[in-house]
C-alpha cells in the first residue's frame, strides 16, 4: 500500500503514463509493480460459509450459479492474465477493467448491465515500526484503491495490495454467523464492506487529532525548523485525506439515490448511515485543516516572541553597560593632575581605581534591580502551560 510521505516513492512512474497517452478504451495498462494476484473466496449462506484461498479465476465459476452469496476478494492485479480471466468470467465490461486496473481513480459509481461497479479509497495508518522517519512522531497513513463489483448474488473486490486491508471484522461475522449478514443479500455483503472502510477513516483522523494536540504545545513551547516541516506535512495529508473522502460522499449519495435494482430499499436506509459517517469524517477533515493552519500563523508568533525576547536581553545587557562604558572612558582620557588640581585628582588617590570599580558596580547592581523591579527579566514564552495529558484526560 502507498505510504503517505515526501521521501516514498511516487505512486505513478512517468512512464506508466506514457504507455497509456493515446491507447484504446478499454485498455489494461497495469503498473509493473504492482502485486502478484491473491483470489480469496467466500461462499455462504444462512447454514453454512465455505472458504477457499488462492484459487484460480476458472474454479469460481461454479459458485456464481448457486443460490448462496460469493465473495470474490482479488488482492493486487499484477498479473494481466489472471484479470482478463476475472473479466471473463464475470463478464465485466472492458471499461469496468480498466477502471479498476488502472490506479488511482476517483471514488465513483458506475452501472452495467445487471452488475454496479463502485470504487472506493481505502486509508489505514503505517505501523511506528515502517515509518520511514522514525524520528518524526506524527502519524503517517497509507492509501488504496478498492474497486466493488456487485452481482445479483456475488461481489467482486479487487485491491491494490495484499497485505492490508479493513475487512477483518467482515470476515469474522462470516465465519462465525454473528449478525444478519449470512441472512443478507449481496448488497448488504457490499455495505458492510464500504462502511468497514470509512469506519478506517476515524482511527487515522483520532491520530492526527492527537499530533496536532502535540504540535500545538510543540509551536507555542519550542518551535523549531523541524516544528514547520512537520505543520507543512501535516497539511498536506490533510488534504490528502480530504481528496479520499469527499467524492466517496458523492459516490454513497449515488448509490442510495439512482435506485439500482441491485440495491434494496432497507440496505439504502443502512447507506444513509454510512453517508452520514462519511459527512462527519469530511467535518473532522475540515475542522483538522483549520486548525493546521492555524499554527502557523501560531509558529510565526512564537518565533516573533522568541526573537523578541532575545533582542530584550540584549538591549537590557547594553543599557547595563552604558553607563560603565562611559565612566571608563572619562578615566581613560589620561588627564594630568600637575597642570591643574581639577583635572582629575581621584588619578593620585591611593584607592582612586577600587572607589571607581565599587562605584561601576553599584550602577550595574543599581540598573539590574531597576530592571527586575519593572519587570523586564521576566521570559513570557516560558511561563508554566497545562501538560497535555490533563487536555487530553477532558476531552
Amino acid at each position: 500500500m502507498p505510504v503517505s510521505t515526501p521521501a516514498s516513492k511516487p505512486k505513478v512512474k512517468p512512464e506508466y503514463f506514457q504507455e497509456s497517452i493515446g491507447s484504446i478504451p478499454g485498455t489494461l495498462t497495469i503498473d509493473p509493480d504492482s502485486a502478484p494476484p491473491e483470489i480469496v473466496l467466500l461462499d455462504y449462506s444462512e447454514g453454512q460459509c465455505e472458504r477457499r484461498l488462492d484459487i484460480k479465476p476458472i474454479d469460481i465459476q461454479p459458485y456464481l450459479d448457486h443460490d448462496s452469496v460469493t465473495w470474490i476478494d482479488l488482492k493486487g492485479f499484477g498479473h494481466e492474465e489472471t484479470i482478463r480471466q476475472i473479466g471473463d468470467v464475470f463478464q465485466l465490461h472492458p471499461l469496468f477493467l480498466e477502471d479498476i486496473v488502472n490506479v488511482p481513480q476517483r471514488p465513483k459509481v458506475e452501472d452495467g448491465e445487471n452488475q454496479l461497479l463502485l470504487i472506493a479509497c481505502m486509508v489505514g495508518l503505517v505501523p511506528d515500526g515502517e515509518q520511514l522517519d522514525v524520528v518524526d512522531t506524527t502519524p503517517t497513513f497509507m492509501t488504496e484503491q478498492v474497486s466493488f463489483v456487485l452481482g445479483a448474488q456475488y461481489v467482486l473486490t479487487v485491491q491494490e495490495e495484499p497485505d492490508y486491508d479493513c475487512f477483518d471484522v467482515v470476515r469474522d461475522r462470516l465465519r462465525s454467523g454473528r449478525g444478519t449478514i449470512r441472512r443478507r443479500g449481496a448488497d448488504y455483503l457490499m455495505y458492510a464492506l464500504l462502511d468497514s472502510i470509512i469506519d478506517g477513516f476515524f482511527p487515522v483522523l483520532e491520530a492526527y487529532g492527537e499530533a496536532l494536540e502535540l504540535l500545538e504545545d510543540e509551536v507555542v513551547a519550542n518551535p523549531t525548523v523541524h516544528t514547520l516541516e512537520k505543520i507543512h506535512r501535516m497539511k498536506r495529508d490533510l488534504i490528502r485525506l480530504r481528496r479520499a473522502i469527499w467524492p466517496q460522499r458523492d459516490a454513497i449519495n449515488s448509490l442510495i439515490r439512482d435506485g439500482n435494482p441491485l440495491i434494496g430499499d432497507e440496505i439504502r436506509i443502512h447507506l444513509r448511515d454510512c453517508y452520514d459517517h462519511t459527512v462527519q469524517v469530511m467535518d473532522m477533515v475540515e475542522t483538522y485543516r483549520e486548525v493546521a493552519s492555524s499554527l502557523m500563523d501560531v509558529y510565526l508568533s512564537s518565533v516573533s516572541n522568541r526573537m523578541n525576547e532575545i533582542m530584550k536581553f540584549l538591549t537590557v545587557i547594553s543599557s547595563i553597560f552604558i553607563p560603565l562604558t562611559f565612566i571608563a572612558g572619562i578615566y581613560g582620557m589620561n588627564f594630568s593632575t600637575e597642570k591643574s588640581r581639577l583635572n582629575m585628582p581621584e588619578l593620585n588617590h591611593p584607592y582612586g581605581y577600587v572607589i571607581c570599580l565599587g562605584v561601576m558596580g553599584c550602577i550595574a547592581i543599581g540598573m539590574v534591580t531597576f530592571f527586575w523591579k519593572k519587570g523586564w527579566f521576566e521570559n513570557y514564552a516560558m511561563q508554566p502551560r497545562r501538560s497535555v495529558q490533563g487536555r487530553s484526560g477532558r476531552r
